[in-house]
């Protein structure tokens, strides 16, 4: 597809970016990223990272197996992926371990059939999220769109201020933002402390220390939990520890987010509603991209920030959908926040009971064609 932002050039659409732009230059800033970002930097989308793990040679065939039956399970869902998938197993593991810890007598549970214990399906989450691992990190990467954004964010619509300070919410595993950060020379702190190995130390993303922050809300490629460690380490690609086994610590978005009771993922969450909860003589603008809003529990995290906002958290929602579907279509239909709702649609701009309709595709969804916008191309 192209680039081309002609189509922008219309009065109407002029004032409606223009608007944006100088919403996201006089407020407070955070970002929540999904996979759809990632994609301009040659990462798989999803369904495409679905179909490669699916068929990823380090697979043993009794994860395989699993697998497959797990996916005849979601026959007739929509678009059902790797984390759906990944999350059936979750829920599947917490019911055997549940029974092995109550000392029932069965403590095993069936998936077609198969019948698995905990411990294999331990080994075969491990194997799952190591091919995916390995899917994104073999990938050959540009990441020269997010370098960007990040100048346009902490550059072109900084309107003056020195080191903006922006949350971004990454729901990707890939390490993208911070890459881009790194390499614009942008200060900021995602919870560890080290370097590329590290340790988790959630007091360094305490807002005192004034810089940009960084969430791995569903944990990240470099993220493992050695054994009998409680705390997430930050471990380079390719370092061999003295710990027999470490688990990667990434997880899908459906769990039942057993695993975000503790750190990292508890303090992450966290933080994520006190900086969606503005003070009183501050406002807050969220900006959504590439999510598809998949995730019930940040869905509803979101929703419930709105709503105790007092009109001090704006949504600005950039969507692929000709028009706002689902949880954004129920937001907008709420009288009592829509106000706050901005949707960036394929076929238009939807804005409490506003609508600007076009015939053809914006693409502002887009992460490039967003990127551009924010720079100020016209």
């Amino acid at each position: 597809m192209s680039n081309d932002l002609s189509i922008f050039s219309s009065t109407e659409l002029k004032e409606i970016v223009q608007d944006m732009r100088d919403m996201l230059s006089q407020n407070q800033l955070a970002f929540l990223l999904g996979a759809g970002c990632s994609v301009i930097a040659g990462l798989p989308l999803m369904r495409d990272l679905t179909d490669k793990v699916l068929n990823h040679p380090t697979i043993a065939d009794d994860t395989k197996k699993l697998l497959t039956n797990v996916q005849e399970s979601f026959t007739g869902a929509k678009s059902a992926t790797i984390e759906d998938y990944m999350s059936e197993i979750v829920d599947l593991l917490s019911i055997a371990e549940r029974r092995a810890q109550r000392g029932a007598n069965k403590s095993t549970v069936t998936v077609g059939n198969l019948v698995e214990n905990a411990e294999k399906l331990h080994l075969a989450l491990d194997e799952i999220k190591r091919a995916i691992i390995s899917i994104i990190t073999e990938a050959k990467v540009n990441i020269s769109t997010h370098q960007q954004f990040v100048r346009a964010i902490h550059g072109s619509l900084q309107a003056g201020k020195e080191n903006r300070e922006v949350d971004y919410f990454i729901l990707n595993y890939d390490t993208l933002i911070e890459d881009a950060l790194g390499l614009e020379r942008v200060p900021y702190c995602d919870g560890f402390i080290g370097s590329t190995t590290g340790w988790w130390e959630s007091n360094t993303l305490t807002k005192e220390k004034k810089i940009s922050r960084i969430f791995k809300v569903h944990g990240s490629i470099d993220w493992c939990l050695l054994k009998d460690d409680s705390i997430p380490r930050r471990i380079r690609s390719g370092i061999k520890t003295e710990s027999e086994t470490s688990h990667v610590l990434i997880y899908p978005a459906a769990t039942k987010y057993q695993e975000t009771q503790r750190d990292p993922f508890a303090k992450i969450l966290q933080y994520m509603r006190e900086t969606l909860s503005p003070s009183e003589m501050q406002e807050m603008v969220l900006v959504i991209c590439g999510y598809s809003f998949g995730d019930s529990h940040i869905n509803s995290e979101i929703e419930k920030a709105i709503s105790q906002s007092e009109g001090r958290l704006t949504i600005i929602a950039f969507v692929n959908t000709d028009k706002p579907e689902g949880t954004l279509l129920n937001w907008l239909s709420n009288e009592a926040i829509s106000d706050q709702i901005k949707v960036y649609a394929n076929k238009g701009f939807f804005h409490g009971k506003k609508e600007f309709i076009q015939t053809t595709d914006l693409l502002w969804w887009k992460f490039e064609i967003l990127t551009q916008l924010l720079g100020g191309k016209k």
